[in-house]
């Protein structure tokens, strides 16, 4: 890689949080500012639920991308708003079960595209592409996109937790079906995002993430299911994520942060907040 493709510290905000380094401290990860924890510790303060479905959705994609490459068959995936890089990254998992597995990580922080272009060099059947997700029509036309993903043949589409960054403004259906039209049948979408049963919580969550410069939209479950319609979802449909085929032994995440230790174990304790989400299939 050019050293001109890399981003330059400049590039890479240090002065408002941003949801990958904020996701990724949540996740146990080191490559995050102080102005990322404050924010994480405000939100746990107001909504301490907010550990647990953290990493309930990280547990969630080892089991959709066992699903999907072990059952279902894909063989080439693109996550979009990816995250910085961890643990069981889709292309590990996805490799467990299929090993020429091609993967396109999509994401707009420029600290993401260093750092996974870091892991992923000399790895050709997988990349990187620095990217706004709500631009479909751009990340479909992107060379590396065209280079690895082969629409003839059905593909999986991961959003996971970000479908809360794509607020209504945003159109998040256009989003989540421009590469579902443009997808083989049998491609699969793989979706989760904040859900929240009480309507005061939740537009307290959308206004506090808001007023910290990060897009956001709590959704009801209904809202979320109205976004995936036309679509079928796969056993056992869309629901909290801890619902979602649950396996008795699976890949552990990184230790949770000792400062956020005590928030351990909330979301039994508020039920009313939770990760929503599942897989479903193009006819």
């Amino acid at each position: 890689m050019d050293n001109d493709d890399r981003p330059s510290i400049a590039d890479i905000p240090d002065d408002v949080p941003t949801s990958a380094r904020a996701y990724g401290w949540l996740l146990g990860g080191k490559d995050n500012y102080e102005i990322d924890r404050q924010f994480i510790r405000g939100q746990l303060e107001h909504h301490p639920a907010g550990l647990d479905i953290t990493r309930q959705n990280r547990l969630f994609l080892y089991r959709a991308v066992r699903y999907l490459a072990a059952e279902a068959g894909i063989r080439q995936f693109i996550d979009m708003g990816c995250g910085l890089p961890t643990d069981a990254n889709v292309h590990q998992v996805a490799r467990e079960f299929v090993p020429d597995a091609r993967v396109v990580y999509v994401d707009i922080d420029p600290i993401v595209l260093a750092h996974g272009r870091a892991l992923l060099a000399g790895d050709a059947s997988t990349t990187v592409i620095q990217a706004d997700m709500r631009e479909q029509d751009g990340i479909l036309a992107d060379p590396d996109v065209e280079r690895l993903i082969d629409f003839s043949e059905p593909v999986a589409t991961l959003f996971l937790s970000v479908g809360h960054h794509l607020p209504d403004a945003d159109d998040p259906r256009r989003v989540l079906h421009t590469i579902m039209d443009r997808a083989a049948p049998g491609s699969h979408l793989t979706f989760s995002q904040v859900a929240c049963d009480d309507p005061v919580k939740s537009a307290e969550m959308t206004a506090q993430v808001t007023g910290a410069g990060i897009p956001w939209q709590t959704r009801t479950p209904t809202e979320i299911d109205a976004l995936l319609s036309g679509f079928d979802p796969v056993e056992p449909g869309l629901c909290n994520l801890v619902d979602w085929r649950p396996l008795d032994v699976q890949p552990p995440l990184a230790p949770v942060p000792e400062e956020l230790a005590k928030y351990e174990g909330a979301s039994k304790l508020d039920r009313t907040i939770y990760e929503y989400g599942g897989v479903v299939r193009k006819r």
